[in-house]
């Protein structure tokens, strides 16, 4: 980077920083010193619900794996993680997002309690820390360096950018809270978002030797096969990481439960000022993830087309193609702006992470009389130590083949069980306790022999290269499972008409929860809209 470069990246990051404290400190606060910290003093509009949801999705993990995994399966069928997300949305909007902020929940497993008893509240928040600092926090650390270095032809360590990265994020989220790392997640998703898609159109610019209508002529009449959202195998006849099949089973399951449950992301929808408000933040984000394939997997697909670029690993794809069609001029503030998304996921897991541990373990156990400053300096300390951790961890990654495939892979070990508590949590009243215990442990086990033991020699229509069966496929059979094992507990153990009368007890509603009027039609739209986008690649493919 020249001199330039690192003079605008210096001011990007300064005034993102300036204006987050400006604007925060206008802010309504709590009187509680636990919710202003750990959920923004439930002051969110929508625009800032909606900019820190993308935000705190959208980072080096997705334009780093996602491109990468695009680009090594030589066809667009990584589009499905962007387009069902837009459905798994509409259904937190429309069925999830009203329970929670009818209770006044501050996180997603304290629904759990209400519903069942407090050890499955305990066993899930264990479940969702153990997934946080094992793959979430360490794979932001990790794809966020790798993007730098790759991208800014950094001549350091990987541990060094590493453990810079870790301290700058942990100290923002640490010190910060979640009203903080809402709005400056929104102050750098317009970043983000101008500077996402610049680059798919300047590299469309080089491909088409200075015009955009001969780049976008190359795309879609070479090779157009690399254009298919909906196949199983590629060019090469090789099976591609989403085959078609698996929308059908459990790529729509973990999409709802990354965001209709996962506290990293809902936490940002409860702290919204209103369940309009909410709705209405939720749902734009919902319909702004199927803009998300132009930034996350066009580039992929444009590099395949690059006959000059030098590509030794799938996930050294973005950083390649940003530094090959970004002028030297724009490379500081690029950098920014990756930045923050890189620092806005880590502090998003880092704040939910503390939140789950400060309300769930230290004040469900170790300090039930704890006040509202001491929850908020627990969570600090537990924060700072599943930092250092995290940058323990991640350098380790740099010996994973997909950097993607391996984040989607152990999340399900702990998703399974946990999106089948929540379905039957929120759609039945008589499964007991001891239902979602027994669902959980089975929902583990089976996921972990059809991923890491597996099943071979199974039918193509499920199996991934090797002729295994899928593990997408074997998502959805664990979570079917799990759920089955609950409701026939449920059946033959129900809970008594006066255990689901105390489950029903609702506390008043800390905000107001009248609907958005035009969530409905909205949802129809975005569905109508992904299912046109669906048809169009296909056609286009052909």
């Amino acid at each position: 980077m020249n001199n330039i470069s690192i003079i605008s990246f210096i001011l990007a990051t300064g005034a993102v920083g300036f204006f987050t404290y400006k604007i925060v400190h206008r802010m309504k606060k709590s009187d509680n010193a636990a919710e202003e910290y750990f959920t923004g003093g439930r002051a969110l509009a929508w625009p800032v619900v909606a900019g820190s949801l993308l935000l705190t999705n959208l980072s080096t993990e997705q334009l780093v794996g996602l491109n990468g995994a695009v680009f090594g399966d030589k066809a667009l069928v990584g589009v499905a993680w962007e387009a069902l997300a837009a459905f798994a949305m509409i259904a937190t909007a429309l069925i999830f997002l009203p329970r929670y902020l009818a209770s006044g929940f501050t996180t997603t497993p304290a629904f759990l309690e209400k519903r069942f008893d407090k050890t499955t509240r305990s066993m899930v928040s264990g479940l969702f820390l153990f997934g946080y600092v094992t793959v979430l926090l360490p794979v932001v650390l990790y794809t966020g360096s790798l993007a730098l270095i790759g991208m800014f032809d950094l001549n350091l360590p990987l541990w060094m950018v590493v453990a810079t990265i870790g301290i700058l994020g942990s100290s923002y989220a640490i010190f910060g809270g979640l009203k903080s790392v809402a709005v400056s997640d929104t102050l750098n998703g317009v970043g983000l978002l101008i500077g996402g898609l610049a680059i798919p159109f300047l590299a469309l610019v080089s491909l088409g030797e200075g015009s955009f209508v001969s780049g976008l002529s190359v795309l879609i009449n070479n090779n157009p096969e690399y254009l298919a959202v909906m196949t199983q195998t590629n060019v090469d006849n090789k099976v591609v990481s989403v085959p078609w099949p698996t929308l059908l089973t459990g790529m729509m399951f973990i999409q709802v439960f990354y965001w209709s449950t996962n506290q990293v992301i809902v936490q940002r929808a409860m702290a919204a000022k209103s369940l309009a408000e909410g709705q209405k933040g939720v749902l734009f984000a919902s319909a702004m993830k199927l803009v998300g394939p132009i930034m996350l997997c066009l580039p992929g697909i444009i590099a395949l087309h690059m006959t000059d670029l030098t590509i030794d690993k799938q996930d050294q794809v973005y950083g390649a193609i940003v530094r090959h069609v970004l002028p030297d001029w724009s490379l500081g503030l690029f950098a920014a702006v990756l930045m923050g998304s890189i620092l806005s996921s880590f502090n998003s897991a880092l704040n939910s992470a503390s939140t789950l541990f400060s309300l769930q373990f230290y004040k469900g156990y170790l300090n039930k009389e704890a006040s509202g400053e001491e929850i908020v300096s627990v969570g600090k300390k537990f924060g700072i130590g599943l930092a250092i951790a995290s940058i323990m961890i991640a350098p380790m990654l740099a010996q994973m083949q997909s950097i993607f495939e391996y984040l989607q892979k152990v999340n399900g070990l702990y998703s399974v069980p946990i999106i089948g508590i929540f379905i039957l949590g929120i759609g039945t009243k008589h499964v007991p306790a001891i239902a979602a215990k027994v669902g959980m442990l089975v929902g583990m086990g089976a996921y972990a022999f059809f991923t890491f033991v597996n099943i071979t020699d199974v039918h193509p229509f499920f199996a991934n290269g090797d002729g295994d069966l899928h593990w997408l496929h074997g998502y959805f059979i664990s979570f079917v499972g799990s759920v089955l094992v609950m409701l026939l507990i449920g059946k033959l153990k129900p809970k008594t008409a006066e255990e689901i009368a105390i489950s029903d007890q609702r506390d008043p509603a800390p905000v107001d929860m009248t609907p958005w009027a035009s969530a409905k039609k909205a949802s129809v739209a975005i569905m109508g809209t992904t299912v046109f986008i669906y048809i169009g690649l296909t056609i286009l493919s052909r």
